[in-house]
């Protein structure tokens, strides 16, 4: 969708926005969201950061998902002046005046922190907030030392973006995400994070993340989606890829597949040739009950549109092998 065929939508006379999300564990899924709780989403962020009329708001994510959507509508209710450019790996190169706030996916920050020239771009957003996928321990490294404010988000489609922000830098940085104000959260008998956000969901949100909570901030553990039961042993796909993430140099997957004796056995997909090798690092740097039972070099490692692991997919491919 482009900017205009957007605008169109939000001007038009219906009280509803169709949005899709993200695909990560399945095939993207329409929703129909309603206009005042998109506004009532962007006055709380933008209350929360405190900006104002006049304000330049970058847009650089597509406009066929929610982030990308809500940054318009935050535009539009605060008065922000919106810069826009086309979607792209890339998004400071394009930039070329002062920006006071902006939203990016964590590859377009990683990326941006590679180039000096971006680099000073991306250190000079007043503030900046990171979403639609887990910020890596090296990515959170290397943004703890710049000098406005960083935050990296939680929230899903469902919730019209985040409800709940962890600052990454500063005295004030955190592994813990503080809901808003008007959201209450709690853990149901899974362990798994229940979102109550009147003002931008209708209905009390059960979510698949399994979490921990102190006071009234939680942090996330993984999805219960991804949790491998293997020879009774339970094994959250995010923790191994946690360890691997820094010893790894090419793209990879933790995912599982149907197994006779196990029930489940873990495995990664790899776009490393030599799984030799990466059998030796899983030997040396996980317990046994953590390590891959297979280990494939596949093309590809599949992502979704929005370039998050497209688990779903990764599994079916694993079942394939």
């Amino acid at each position: 969708m482009d900017y205009e065929a957007f605008i169109n939508e939000w001007n038009n006379d219906s009280d509803c926005v169709l949005v899709h999300t993200s695909g990560s564990t399945g095939a993207p899924k329409p929703l129909m969201v309603e206009k005042r709780r998109m506004e009532a989403s962007a006055r709380i962020t933008c209350d929360f950061l405190g900006l104002k009329k006049g304000d330049k708001a970058l847009l650089c994510m597509p406009l066929d998902y929610i982030a990308g959507k809500m940054m318009v509508v935050r535009a539009i209710t605060h008065e922000l002046e919106l810069v826009r450019i086309e979607p792209c790996s890339h998004p400071m190169a394009e930039v070329n005046t002062d920006i006071d706030f902006a939203a990016m996916v964590p590859l377009q920050v990683a990326n941006s922190l590679q180039v000096d020239e971006e680099r000073k771009k991306l250190m000079a957003i007043k503030h900046l907030i990171i979403g639609g996928g887990a910020i890596d321990e090296d990515l959170e490294r290397q943004l703890k030392d710049f000098p406005n404010a960083v935050w990296s988000t939680y929230g899903m489609t469902e919730t019209l973006s985040h409800i709940a922000l962890r600052r990454l830098n500063g005295e004030n940085a955190s592994e813990w995400y503080t809901p808003f104000d008007s959201v209450s959260i709690r853990l149901d008998h899974r362990g798994c994070l229940v979102i109550d956000a009147p003002h931008v969901c209708e209905h009390t949100l059960t979510t698949n993340d399994c979490a921990e909570m102190k006071d009234n901030q939680f942090c996330i553990i993984g999805r219960i989606d991804n949790v491998v039961c293997s020879g009774g042993i339970k094994i959250q796909i995010e923790e191994v890829e946690k360890v691997l993430k820094p010893l790894l140099h090419h793209r990879f997957i933790v995912t599982k597949r149907k197994d006779k004796a196990l029930g489940e056995a873990l495995t990664l997909l790899t776009e490393d040739a030599d799984t030799e090798r990466i059998t030796d690092i899983c030997n040396h740097a996980l317990p046994k009950y953590q390590r891959p039972r297979s280990i494939y070099h596949i093309s590809e490692i599949p992502t979704t549109e929005t370039g998050k692991p497209a688990r779903a997919k990764a599994e079916f491919i694993a079942n394939s092998l």
